[in-house]
């Protein structure tokens, strides 16, 4: 009989050990994050959702900011390859113009009612009022705009990244889609009906000067 594939490579290294407790706690944090919120994200909730002793889980993040911030991270992460899959199959037919603009607008609209979204919220708004999580915060979300803009980016593809308003309206796209998925916390109805939808797409094919080309 054949070894098992763990059994015939051997023990885990001390490292690969330690890489999957510090997962563990980071799905867990999200787990906790997500559908808790914030203020039931302790560090004690998340060690015994992980499983772990309280000496691992403070080996690996000292804090509950640096924890949370980190569980963020690795949601985010972990969302923005998802995106880009599905950029892939939804430009596989190489849509161009205002086809075009109207997925991306789609795509990226959805994603502001997924558990990343939601997660960064808890956080923000925890963060106005705990100035340990808001110094943990702040580098974290400029490298998760740039992450995100990369990804846009790629959607979007050159010859509309090239338009002079791009960056305008993306920036724009960001910040309102942002403000109006707030409403979903307490609302409840389709998202992929929100009036805003239309608006976005018709203020996007003016900006990037669509609608003079046809």
């Amino acid at each position: 009989m054949a070894a098992a594939p763990d059994a015939a490579r051997g023990p885990r290294t001390r490292s690969e050990r330690t890489a999957d407790s510090r997962l563990l706690i980071l799905d867990a944090a999200v787990a906790c994050l997500v559908e808790d919120g914030y203020a039931a994200a302790s560090t004690l909730a998340v060690q015994a959702r992980a499983g772990v002793s309280r000496g691992r889980l403070l080996h690996h993040f000292p804090s509950r900011a640096e924890l949370l911030v980190a569980a963020a991270r690795h949601l985010s992460t972990i969302q923005l390859e998802e995106v880009r899959r599905r950029a892939a199959a939804l430009m596989d037919d190489e849509p161009a113009g205002r086809e075009r603009v109207d997925r991306a607008i789609d795509l990226m609209w959805t994603t502001f009612q997924e558990p990343p979204f939601w997660a960064a919220m808890e956080l923000w708004t925890a963060a106005r009022t705990d100035p340990e999580l808001r110094a943990a915060l702040r580098g974290e979300e400029r490298r998760l705009r740039a992450a995100i803009g990369a990804v846009a980016d790629g959607i979007w593809g050159p010859a509309i990244t090239g338009a002079p308003l791009y960056a305008d309206l993306t920036e724009l796209l960001f910040t309102s889609m942002r403000g109006v998925a707030l409403v979903y916390a307490f609302e409840d109805r389709p998202a992929a009906t929100d009036p805003h939808l239309a608006l976005w797409k018709r203020l996007a094919a003016r900006m990037l000067a669509l609608d003079s080309q046809g």
